[in-house]
């Protein structure tokens, strides 16, 4: 069957596709096999090495557990500072008024040129020369600073393309009844735009969370991926297997967070249809002339 984007397989270009893909299988289980057999012989998968994750409790609590708090607890904080923000700046990109639009543009893509990991090594010099901030949780209020401040001008780009691509009608029907530039923004574009952008938003969210690691690679931060160097040094030098284990949490966590967004982004698509349907199941008519006369003869 032949389709708009491309022509149907022939039998040759169907023994090819098998082809390629017997090939393809074999190679990754070569390499896989590779892997073990590299593993395997440098001894990282004896049970001595992955027994104290399934047979104690003490690895998770004394090390597992307090990293994953801080991890959690960095990017919870940088979420919440950086989605306002990023909001009010990718609205501010769209304002009409010139001393608005610019310096909001400039401010953006000042931080989104800069790397985050910069942006933390100077937030905790700044925290450290000119505030009188602990020590013990100087690194957090950097790590929370440089997330902010990146991933807000990110957020910001996201918000205003999300905004322009709607259609334009929107807005300006929004205008002809009446309704104010704020109020078109709150009330008609940021509702329908939210749905858009909710993918987008979603994969900067696991960003940050992944990026809290940079914390506890460059600075004293003790997040999760920080407690592989201690768990490893007192449980017979089992790097692998510690790295294995923070490295699934990771996963665990971000496939969390994506599995709600796509729960979420569905309920909101269910929730505008059910929004727009009339109550006796067919979609309103808006703006149509009656078919009907007064005295209930058609028209």
């Amino acid at each position: 069957m032949s389709s708009v984007l491309y022509d149907a397989q022939g039998p040759r270009a169907k023994q090819r596709n098998i082809l390629y893909t017997v090939l393809f299988a074999l190679a990754a289980a070569g390499v896989l096999w590779w892997v073990y057999t590299s593993l395997d012989e440098k001894h990282q998968l004896d049970w001595i090495k992955w027994k104290p994750f399934f047979t104690s409790i003490q690895p998770w609590e004394t090390y597992i557990w307090p990293g994953l708090q801080n991890t959690l607890k960095a990017a919870f904080f940088a979420l919440i500072i950086a989605l306002p923000l990023g909001a009010l700046f990718g609205i501010g990109r769209l304002s009409d008024h010139r001393w608005v639009r610019v310096p909001a543009g400039i401010v953006v893509e000042l931080f989104r040129a800069v790397p985050v990991l910069i942006l933390m090594i100077v937030a905790n010099a700044v925290y450290a020369e000119y505030t009188t901030i602990d020590t013990d949780v100087r690194p957090l209020y950097a790590v929370v600073t440089g997330l902010v401040l990146y991933n807000f001008s990110v957020l910001a780009e996201i918000v205003r393309a999300g905004i322009e691509s709607l259609p334009k009608g929107q807005a300006e029907a929004a205008k002809a009844l009446g309704m104010r530039k704020s109020q078109v923004m709150v009330f008609v574009l940021l509702p329908q735009a939210v749905t858009a952008m909710l993918p987008a938003i979603v994969s900067q969210l696991v960003v940050i969370m992944k990026d809290t690691a940079l914390g506890g690679a460059m600075m004293t931060f003790t997040e999760l991926l920080a407690s592989v160097r201690p768990m490893s040094a007192n449980y017979g030098a089992n790097t692998i297997a510690c790295f294995t284990v923070v490295a699934v949490i990771f996963v665990l966590l971000n496939f969390a967070l994506t599995s709600f967004a796509r729960w979420l982004e569905r309920w909101l698509r269910r929730a505008k249809k059910s929004k727009g349907t009339a109550p006796g199941g067919a979609p309103p008519t808006v703006g149509e002339p009656s078919l009907i006369a007064d005295d209930g003869h058609a028209a």
